[in-house]
């Protein structure tokens, strides 16, 4: 058994399908608004996504700084405070442990993640309700 390829991995037969150049040329019916409306949802998602992660960021830094005991009068610890309390959706007070730190993990970690499922969940509805139909034909 040898091989005649003086460089495996090269045999076209096993390489991934490549995907196509561009969009379609204008002659094809309906092609240019296809393509349009997958760049918006793609648009559309990558919004959702980074908002989303930006407010999971925020309070996973209030959970650093109140876990690591910075002073609450620094302006960073004043501003990152506030923007955790207006995106902790409800959270704030839902456990009460007497440890700060424990009370912050669980309660802005929840908010943290209840944001990250609520971007996932989001940008699927968003695909799934705007994204047209595939080719039949394909």
């Amino acid at each position: 058994m040898t091989n005649s390829d003086p460089y495996p991995g090269t045999d076209p037969r096993w390489r991934a399908p490549t995907p196509p150049s561009g969009p379609p040329e204008a002659g094809t019916p309906g092609g240019n608004r296809r393509w349009a409306r997958i760049w918006q949802v793609r648009l559309a998602c990558t919004i959702v996504h980074i908002i989303c992660g930006t407010f999971a960021v925020v309070l996973l830094a209030r959970i650093v700084l109140v876990m690591g005991d910075a002073n609450p009068a620094n302006g960073i610890a004043a501003f990152v405070r506030g923007w955790s309390g207006a995106v902790s959706l409800g959270f704030e007070d839902l456990f009460t442990p007497a440890s700060a730190g424990a009370r912050a993990l669980l309660n802005d970690g929840l908010a943290a993640l209840a944001w990250v499922g609520l971007s996932a969940l989001v940008t699927t509805l968003i695909r799934r309700l705007a994204l047209p139909a595939p080719d039949q034909d394909a």
